[in-house]
């Protein structure tokens, strides 16, 4: 009996101290959670923070690049980018892009997944955080393949394979090639600037989970070479 509450006493300390380490350590930083795309706080998802979009069984696999998805995915039709300096072709948005774009285009609910899509569905996007609700002409172009080919034809742009960049912040870092750490099978997706899992962002809270700062352009200028 005696050696069961040691036991007992010892783990709880443990578990003590273990918590404590992870707090002073801030171990959550540089992950989803506490992110933008944390809806554990929704009555929804049951405390769950990857039900939202993902889920273990049954999983959706009708999107390319859409890893066990669980979220119900839009239809619509967009308006794409188009400009006399756009030399890539742009498709309708596919792959990672489309995913955003089943929350993002604001005509499909946040809480619309494990095919509970219903008329009560209700936390639907808008303003700003709904960036194609009104077309995707006045956005930068994605679902396009960028290449060493695209590079030299646009003349303005950095050869993906060669020019290479570092993602993230702090411990959480990454370094390679464009074509390595920003690009989706080749294409330029919402992917590409932004980590919707919030591991390499260039910072933990307000950075628009963006992977690259935007202060003096750096974003931009890490294809664009200007």
């Amino acid at each position: 009996m005696k050696s069961l509450a040691l036991n007992l006493k010892l783990y709880l300390a443990g578990a003590v101290l273990t918590i404590s380490g992870l707090t002073a350590g801030q171990v959550w930083a540089e992950t989803i959670t506490g992110s933008a795309h944390d809806f554990s706080g929704r009555t929804y998802t049951g405390g769950q923070i990857c039900v939202t979009c993902h889920t273990p069984h049954r999983s959706d696999v009708s999107v390319t690049d859409a890893p066990l998805w669980n979220h119900e995915n839009t239809v619509e039709v967009y308006t794409v980018y188009d400009s006399p300096s756009l030399d890539a072709t742009v498709s309708q948005p596919g792959g990672a892009s489309k995913l955003c774009l089943s929350c993002h285009d604001g005509s499909i609910a946040v809480d619309s997944f494990g095919g509970t899509q219903s008329a009560g569905n209700t936390e639907f996007l808008i303003g700003p955080k709904a960036v194609g609700a009104d077309g995707l002409n006045n956005d930068h172009p994605i679902s396009f393949t960028y290449d060493s080919t695209l590079a030299s034809t646009d003349g303005a742009l950095f050869d993906p394979s060669v020019k290479t960049v570092t993602i993230g912040s702090g411990a959480k870092t990454k370094t390679g090639t464009i074509a390595e750490v920003m690009l989706s099978n080749g294409n330029l997706q919402c992917s590409s600037c932004h980590d919707v899992h919030n591991n390499f962002t260039y910072a933990q809270t307000g950075s628009r989970l963006l992977k690259v700062t935007d202060a003096g352009s750096a974003i931009c200028l890490t294809c664009h070479d200007k």
